[in-house]
């Protein structure tokens, strides 16, 4: 894109010259600059959107619409197919890159958004329509304390700190909380919330109702295995934990399990906005950001990936979803240096993704994605969280020693 700005800059330089040459020989002209310019203007406009091999953006539009559909026809077909058990090629993939427009893209209308929902949702309207919705107030803690949790939890699940560290570094650039909104990352007077997405793995208000539909049952057994240890207030806080995270996993299904009927949730009731609060508690939110990256590991295995998935292989597939992760992790290398990014996004997100967009293709992908995160996990938040994990797996190898009998 710089590119061609530059060129564009370097024709409107060229074009300036030589009407500045002829207005010098020919002064007579004066009255006439005015039209002159209008029309080097127009000139210009249009060389710069051939510039694109689109002289309209109607032309454009239809070329990028045709595009888009086959991205998502050639990805539907590789699910065909891998569902069958067949290898993917690289003739399954779409293998030029999108059509290009050079100058600002127009902003598309939203869809109508519905009464008393937030197109949007901050924190602060998760944590009242949680509250309002289902009855639940979560349970905050340090970000150390839930870093703790989360590495024990994380641990448990399978998951190795090598993973979660950097899948942290690069969703949260390696000093994010746990209950930072994307966009808010990097605090400063200027940022602004991007996504609903919270949290370590930044999961979006769709996956904590898919999360608790698919797992609330395990959820509740944790919740209520530690309630048996409490007393006093600190039970009865618990018990009311309980109650409320049940009235939420019976919201999260009453709708078929299927990502665009939780999309709908979110979007159009109250109470699908407050099912993201529970990310913020102390007991269900470590469960349910370690319970996300689990499934994306149970995922791949179950496609036949075997080999443990690396911190980028992982986040690949968090990053852009299990579905579309698993063509990421699965590419052989050849393949990757020649596959185009856009095959697995939606056209909206890679217009608004500028890693998707700068790297082109698979590889470079990969690429800036192993670079951020080796970056991002020097800095004192993945760090720390190194340091939480570390802990956990003392403790695991504490337990595990102390249930062994003495020897003699």
């Amino acid at each position: 894109m710089r590119l061609l700005s530059l060129r564009s800059l370097a024709w409107l330089l060229a074009a300036g010259v030589i009407a500045t040459g002829v207005l010098a020989v020919e002064p007579a002209d004066a009255a006439k600059r005015p039209a002159k310019s209008a029309k080097a203007d127009k000139k210009a406009a249009k060389a710069a959107k051939s510039e694109s091999g689109h002289r309209t953006y109607a032309q454009y539009e239809k070329d990028a619409t045709a595009y888009w559909q086959s991205v998502v026809d050639m990805r539907r077909m590789r699910i065909a197919k891998r569902n069958r058990g067949e290898a993917i090629e690289l003739s399954d993939y779409v293998l030029t890159q999108p059509p290009h427009w050079p100058g600002a893209l127009p902003r598309r209308p939203l869809p109508p958004a519905t009464p008393g929902v937030p197109r949007l949702p901050l924190v602060v309207h998760m944590l009242t329509m949680a509250a309002e919705q289902h009855s639940f107030v979560p349970q905050r803690a340090s970000d150390l304390e839930f870093k703790r949790a989360y590495a024990i939890a994380a641990t448990a699940a399978g998951i190795t700190a090598h993973q979660a560290v950097r899948t942290y570094a690069f969703e949260t650039g390696g000093n994010g909380t746990y209950d930072v909104q994307a966009g808010l990352t990097h605090p400063s007077k200027k940022a602004r919330a991007i996504s609903s997405a919270i949290g370590y793995n930044q999961l979006l208000t769709a996956n904590s109702v898919g999360l608790m539909a698919a797992h609330g049952d395990r959820f509740l057994e944790k919740l209520q295995a530690k309630a048996e240890t409490l007393t006093g207030a600190e039970r009865a806080a618990m018990d009311k934990k309980i109650a409320a995270t049940k009235k939420m996993i019976a919201f999260c299904r009453s709708v078929p399990y299927q990502w665009s009927e939780h999309e709908k949730l979110v979007q159009t009731k109250r109470a699908g906005v407050g099912i993201h609060a529970a990310l913020f508690d102390i007991d269900l939110g470590p469960l349910m950001q370690s319970q996300k990256l689990a499934d994306s590991m149970a995922f791949a295995k179950s496609k036949g990936h075997a080999r443990p998935l690396t911190g980028a292989e992982l986040e690949m597939m968090n990053f852009t979803g299990d579905g579309n992760g698993i063509d990421l992790v699965t590419m052989s290398d050849e393949m990757r240096q020649q596959v185009p990014t856009a095959n697995f996004f939606q056209r909206a997100g890679y217009e608004r993704n500028p890693i998707a967009r700068r790297t082109g293709v698979v590889s470079a992908l990969y690429a800036s994605m192993n670079g951020k995160m080796d970056r991002a996990s020097q800095l004192p938040g993945a760090v720390e969280l190194a340091g939480a994990f570390a802990e956990a797996a003392d403790g695991v190898v504490t337990a595990s020693a102390g249930s062994k009998p003495a020897e003699p």
